[in-house]
């Protein structure tokens, strides 16, 4: 009889112990499809965790105008799709731009999106992710394979550079000079904000085409561009940048801040206004700021490009993928997409993009997840056609 009992009890144990063993966690990601954009190598071992994704940015400043707007997006798509998300703002010094990866790979991190300030930083970034297992892609940036082979190389054979999201930077700065050369502007300065930056070079190389354009159509009504002078990222400096500048060329009609968050560009309309110089000297910019319709209404700025916050997101949805498995590594290569500028020259122009963009986001939670499902061609695609004009549509405006 105690033979039996004992045996009983045995097989209760067996059987209990089976029925606790280890299930699929709910939250565990699901593996998709690879998508269509290239050949493509499997993904790592580490593509699909067993715990909650977390995704880290490293962003020059979260708080700033462009970097604000940047972080709602984020924090949006992070929101819809169940991820952890975690910042670290680097002010892009290189030291602090290389030392923030290091930092959110350390937190935990599966993925890592990263506005960088040089491309010589990527190859630290690119190592530390790569002996870390995790993901990593840019926004606002692209690795160029002709200034850049070592980083670009080395971006191609990782296994864990996903890719980059940036803007057609040339484009973007022969737009804007063409549009102060339109307004009659014919001597124009330019305020960087930081010498060797990559994102600037791009723009600057626009400058330099849309001068030369204009001048060749008009060989008897030629426009000048200054040599840029950097105003660093904060409004102090933006604000001494200008200043030096009016200073030193009191004939300038003109004055392109190139970039920097949002800071800069209003350090340098005080300077402008000080002098009592607002109408006169024409101010354009790539980030928009948040006052623009007021800005451009009592024109203290002539035109601006941006809407490009939702930059971000993009790299955000590639990283995301690639953590899932449904984005393998593409075989020597990585992802790419180009996001479209938006241009505003007057009031009206910016209450169309406050009513699309800012008042309520381009992109519902739904919408967010429905991305996320998308094959990198379809997400390529998607990205490529986002304007005014395409938030109307999806919204029903």
């Amino acid at each position: 009889m105690k033979k039996a009992l004992v045996l009983l009890l045995v097989l209760a144990l067996t059987f209990s112990v089976a029925a606790c063993g280890p299930t699929p966690s709910a939250s565990a990601p699901a593996t998709a499809a690879p998508a269509s954009a290239a050949p493509a190598t499997a993904a790592p071992e580490s593509a699909a965790p067993a715990q909650k994704i977390k995704i880290g940015v490293s962003i020059w400043s979260s708080t700033d105008t462009l970097g604000s707007q940047c972080k709602t997006v984020l924090d949006e798509a992070a929101q819809a799709l169940g991820v952890d998300i975690q910042y670290v703002d680097q002010g892009h010094v290189s030291e602090q731009v290389t030392a923030s990866v290091e930092t959110l790979a350390a937190a935990g991190c599966q993925g890592i999106i990263i506005c960088n300030s040089s491309s010589a930083e990527m190859t630290s970034v690119i190592n530390t992710c790569n002996q870390a297992k995790v993901y990593v892609a840019q926004f606002f940036r692209v690795i160029d394979k002709t200034a850049n082979p070592n980083e670009y190389e080395l971006a191609c054979s990782s296994p864990y550079y996903v890719g980059c999201v940036h803007e057609s930077e040339v484009d973007n700065g022969a737009n804007l000079v063409r549009i102060l050369a339109e307004k009659g502007s014919r001597k124009i300065a330019i305020q960087g904000w930081q010498a060797g930056d990559a994102t600037f070079l791009g723009r600057w190389e626009g400058y330099k085409k849309g001068a030369a354009d204009w001048n060749a159509a008009h060989p008897n009504d030629q426009v000048t561009l200054l040599e840029p002078q950097y105003g660093g990222t904060t409004s102090d400096t933006g604000r001494a940048c200008a200043e030096a500048l009016l200073n030193a060329n009191p004939d300038m009609d003109a004055l392109i801040v190139a970039g920097g968050g949002g800071d800069p560009l209003i350090g340098a309309i005080a300077a402008i206004e000080a002098k009592g110089l607002t109408g006169k000297v024409k101010v354009m910019s790539t980030d928009f700021l948040k006052d623009l319709d007021q800005q451009l209404a009592k024109g203290a700025i002539a035109g601006e490009s941006g809407g490009h916050f939702t930059d971000p997101m993009f790299a955000f949805l590639m990283v995301y993928n690639a953590i899932t498995g449904k984005y393998p590594k593409v075989e020597n290569g990585f992802y790419e997409i180009i996001y479209p500028y938006v241009y505003v020259a007057s009031s009206q122009d910016y209450a169309d993009f406050a009513k699309y963009f800012v008042e309520s986001p381009p992109y519902t939670p739904d919408e967010i997840r429905g991305l996320a499902n998308m094959s990198f061609d379809e997400l390529k695609a998607a990205c490529a056609k986002l304007s005014i004009e395409d938030v109307k549509a999806r919204h029903g405006a």
